[in-house]
């Protein structure tokens, strides 16, 4: 089986889905001659041409609010922008339109458009450069929002984002691009080229949005992670010796809450990382539904981990970022709870 970055395995969906449907186009800034700043969408407009591949000018808003509209005439546009940080002059188009045309119509139209777009720091991009916006589409009723974590699963998620008839947030962590990241900085980068999950299918294949999956199964309490925060719980197990079980979402709207359930209920204790701010991140909405689902199971408080309250600093990078040290303190504490 051949072995991909996530850079390649995004790249290969969006060949997968172009070449099985003629109504797939994609575009963005530098998306189409330049191949994207990160290459994802390298060589597409040579292998299907500028009318299906093409870059954009730089206005978020223009990029989603076109793609509402190819989508509401029967395209299938799958569009990027170039960081997650960009999104916000787009925000309106997502939120007043993609989310709610299905509504607003009585289902005469559906808004069948994926919105790519790079998350998370790790990279010294600082505020600018490293946000993780997620919370803000995951509060939006209309909008699905996935966080793959690993080439094998970017790939069938994409594929399954493009080919779902509703608006679909894709949010890709880029410090995964190259390969998977545990937090430990200073320590030399593992290529996907030397991880399981490196391998992927060719072909077409989906990984169905709205399902987790457990990557380190424990008995003594679950981690709910999803991006490049699987991998610093992995270690924050590791190191603290802890039996914990690891959860990756994959898809946080929908929710797959009944693999979170049945994993907390076997383990009698929580903790929740994300690399977004605290205070109404994520995890906030986790932490409530493990306590709504969980109550008379829990043996100690959900415990949430997650980035400091601030924009994200450049100069302290690793003192905002959830790294594995922070985490395996608060597993700790839960056992000791």
């Amino acid at each position: 089986m051949p072995r991909m970055t996530m850079i390649e395995a995004i790249r290969d969906a969006h060949v997968v889905a172009m070449e099985r449907d003629g109504k797939v186009v994609v575009y963005g800034e530098d998306v189409g001659y330049f191949g994207g700043v990160f290459r994802c969408t390298q060589g597409l407009q040579e292998r299907f041409g500028k009318e299906r591949c093409f870059d954009s000018p730089i206005n978020e808003a223009g990029i989603v609010g076109t793609a509402i509209g190819m989508a509401a005439y029967g395209l299938r546009p799958c569009v990027e922008i170039q960081f997650a940080d960009y999104v916000y002059p787009a925000y309106d188009q997502i939120v007043s339109e993609a989310a709610r045309i299905r509504h607003r119509s009585a289902g005469d139209f559906t808004c069948p458009i994926t919105i790519r777009m790079p998350t998370g720091g790790g990279i010294f991009g600082g505020q600018t450069h490293s946000q993780s916006p997620e919370a803000l589409f995951t509060h939006v009723s209309g909008l699905k929002v996935v966080v793959p974590s690993n080439p094998h699963d970017a790939k069938g998620l994409l594929i399954a984002a493009i080919e779902d008839d509703n608006p679909v947030v894709f949010l890709e962590p880029k410090r995964l691009y190259n390969g998977p990241f545990d937090g430990h900085h200073d320590r030399p980068v593992t290529p996907w080229a030397k991880h399981p999950l490196g391998e992927v299918p060719a072909g077409h294949y989906t990984v169905p949005l709205g399902r987790a999956v457990v990557r380190r199964e424990g008995a003594a309490v679950t981690v709910l992670a999803y991006g490049t925060m699987v991998y610093v719980a992995e270690a924050a197990a590791q190191a603290s010796g802890i039996d914990a079980e690891v959860i990756d979402l994959r898809t946080l709207h929908p929710l797959d809450l009944d693999t979170i359930v049945a994993s907390v209920k076997k383990t009698g204790r929580c903790v929740v990382v994300h690399e977004a701010t605290l205070t109404s991140g994520f995890g906030a909405e986790l932490a409530a539904l493990v306590q709504e689902h969980c109550f008379y199971h829990l043996e100690a408080p959900v415990r949430r981990i997650a980035g400091w309250d601030t924009p994200y600093p450049h100069a302290q990078e690793w003192t905002y970022f959830p790294g594995p040290a922070r985490l395996a303190a608060a597993l700790v504490e839960v056992m000791e709870g």
